[in-house]
């Protein structure tokens, strides 16, 4: 099993996990946690695959990615209420998966392209679209429209990723250092209320009364 694929895997079952936990939060039933949990888990993967026409997708080329998701599901169902904040552990888990999924989106569209700005670009989706599907789904605030930093810190670690294979480090290197600088900015974002400047309307100009 080479660092992409254990990759892969964790970053799915974190995934699936931040589902199953917003399922929890929600009191759905098992069939709701197995729903939730798949979605989130595949959303982001199933959405690069397709945008980079690699067809069928991945977890219809196998099929351990479904039994994945499936046990994390069934584990959060039966241990959700032994957590003390549920939310916390969903927001943490997601930066992990953020993290993990940047770096592999990256690489899978390296891969498949040898373009940095669609490796990039496949990165930020298959880092983001997850969540965004289930906190959609869920009926939670999205992540995106929180204000502390989210995409950006997805887009920093696949261009990590991207920067350190250009330079020739080594892909397990290249793989922990871009988890380490996504994981490092969201942890950072959510500790500290990190946050890019935000627009602020400005009243227009009074219109000109011409004579």
């Amino acid at each position: 099993m080479t660092i992409l694929n254990l990759l892969d895997y964790t970053g799915v079952a974190v995934f699936a996990a931040t589902g199953a936990l917003a399922a929890s939060r929600k009191q759905l039933d098992i069939i709701g946690f197995l729903f939730l949990a798949s979605i989130t888990g595949i959303g982001g993967g199933t959405l690069r695959d397709l945008v980079l026409g690699l067809t069928p997708v991945f977890w219809v080329r196998e099929h351990v990615y479904l039994l994945i998701c499936a046990v994390v599901a069934v584990l959060i169902f039966f241990t959700a209420n032994r957590l003390e904040s549920r939310y916390r552990w969903l927001l943490w888990l997601d930066a992990a998966g953020l993290a993990l999924f940047s770096v592999m989106g990256a690489a899978i569209g390296l891969s498949a392209t040898s373009s940095p700005a669609v490796a990039i670009v496949t990165g930020v989706l298959t880092a983001t679209f997850g969540g965004v599907l289930r906190d959609l789904l869920s009926g939670e605030q999205s992540v995106l429209m929180r204000r502390e930093i989210y995409v950006t810190a997805a887009l920093l670690g696949a261009g990590a990723y991207v920067l350190a294979i250009r330079l020739d480090v080594a892909g397990a290197a290249a793989s922990i250092l871009a988890f380490a600088v996504a994981f490092t900015i969201r942890g950072g974002a959510l500790r500290f209320g990190w946050r890019l400047p935000s627009y602020r309307h400005k009243r227009g100009r009074p219109p000109h009364n011409s004579s």
